[in-house]
């Protein structure tokens, strides 16, 4: 018997036993009924959520974030986060949490390097993170699968079977990392098989991306030899001295934030250049800087983001939602350490600063925008590329819940699957009307 017997909690359950324990939870909320999602063609509050969405500090930001929404109703579902939190939010879960992404759509898995200058890839964005329920995850990515299929001509049958793919591919990863020791989970690494062709393209389009691409596509050569950040209002646009300082100071104090190793590396980097860059659809409104540093010379650049970042749209529907503002006092904080839970490889710049009383997050700035492009998922692409989210969001969620409470929960058949797919097509469904909707109050002038 340990000497240590009463002074700490004794190991958890066994694995057999967690599974029974997650198996258990099908009675609180059995798996068919995940699928369920009725369209409603007559969203009272539709056009006022989605305004309500754009937290602009600027006049000339929220028509940006308008006009993407209204390209498709795939971008429309890329900035409608909210909006899916407002519909789920509120809808029965079986109780297992999990450091939800809370925007797991398609475009927001990325490819990033390792230490060792290999590929791997896991989920990239992190502004809506908080802890929540698995389901609003997976539903989300389930649901993108469908509105970006249907983007590029897939048909209904094809959407869904990718969706199937996705699920079965969740199911089986937390299998294997139910089974897996901490360490061997805490380091476990998702790469692209050599043979899987079909999602090359998407794997070689991120190894373009590295700072020295980044220069010569947001920069030009200035006097000094070096580069300064273009000129393309309203989308890049270098900061005056006096909003520059400002910036500035936010990254003196993110600086002093790190531990001595890490501001060792970082104090060898010198700012050069600062800019307000508008990224993404979900967020545009709030600010969003860039900072240009050198280290080694002009061959050594360093791109860092800083981030606004405000309350998760999942917040009004936590379990303990009364006590945010206590569990995330900085909103920049939530947003690197829901990162650092869940990524293998985090950045290794990433942190978070404050700025005119508003909280940020510090990281690299990677435009993984043109990491993955819906066009590329055409054919057998979307079914493969749907497998791979499936499982790096199951190791996402093994990673920061109980995996064998959740393997326990989904099963081995392919009821959820199913069901899943069923849910998609629907929300799909109801992603088109809402996206109709909003055209037509665009045409009436509704949106300016």
């Amino acid at each position: 018997m340990s000497r240590l017997k009463g002074l700490i909690p004794l190991p958890r359950a066994t694995l057999a036993e967690r599974k029974a324990m997650g198996k258990a939870l099908r009675e609180r909320v059995p798996r068919r009924e995940l699928g369920s999602w009725t369209v409603d063609r007559r969203r009272p509050h539709l056009i006022a959520q989605v305004r309500a969405g754009a937290q602009a500090h600027r006049a000339d930001l929220p028509p940006i974030r308008w006009r993407r929404m209204l390209a498709s109703p795939f971008e429309f579902y890329r900035g409608a986060a909210s909006l899916m939190a407002s519909d789920l939010g509120p809808v029965p879960t079986c109780g297992l949490q999990v450091q939800v992404c809370g925007d797991a759509h398609l475009l927001n898995f990325a490819a990033h390097q390792d230490a060792e200058g290999r590929l791997v890839f896991d989920l990239n964005d992190f502004d809506e993170t908080c802890r929540g329920a698995f389901e609003w995850d997976l539903k989300r990515l389930a649901a993108s699968i469908v509105v970006a299929g249907r983007s590029v001509g897939q048909k209904d049958r094809a959407c869904a079977e990718s969706v199937r793919w996705m699920v079965r591919a969740y199911r089986e990863g937390l299998d294997l990392f139910a089974e897996m020791r901490v360490l061997e989970l805490a380091r476990f690494e998702i790469t692209l098989p050599a043979s899987d062709k079909p999602l090359a393209p998407i794997f070689q389009s991120a190894a373009r991306n590295t700072p020295r691409q980044l220069l010569k596509k947001a920069t030009r050569p200035d006097a000094e030899g070096l580069a300064c950040f273009l000129n393309q209002p309203p989308l890049l646009v270098p900061l005056k001295p006096t909003e520059a300082r400002v910036v500035l100071g936010a990254l003196k104090d993110y600086r002093a934030g790190w531990g001595f190793g890490r501001r060792r590396e970082l104090n060898a980097y010198a700012p050069w250049d600062c800019a307000r860059k508008v990224t993404g659809t979900g967020r545009v409104g709030m600010d969003n800087f860039l900072v240009l540093l050198y280290g080694n010379g002009a061959g050594d650049p360093l791109f860092l983001q800083f981030k606004e970042q405000g309350a998760s749209c999942w917040s009004p529907y936590l379990k303990n939602s009364r006590s945010y503002v206590k569990d995330y006092p900085h909103q920049g904080r939530r947003a690197a350490e829901g990162q650092f839970e869940t990524q293998t490889v985090a950045d290794p710049f990433l942190g978070w600063t404050k700025m005119a009383g508003k909280d940020f997050l510090v990281r690299q700035w990677s435009d993984h925008e043109d990491s993955v492009d819906v066009s590329m998922t055409v054919g057998d692409t979307l079914r493969d590329y749907a497998a791979l989210c499936g499982q790096v969001l199951a190791k996402a969620h093994a990673r920061t819940g109980d995996a064998a409470m959740l393997a326990g929960y989904c099963g081995g058949g392919d009821r959820l699957d199913n069901s899943m797919a069923r849910f998609a097509l629907a929300y799909a469904d109801q992603t088109e009307v809402d996206h109709g909707r909003m055209c037509r109050a665009f045409k009436q002038g509704q949106f300016k």
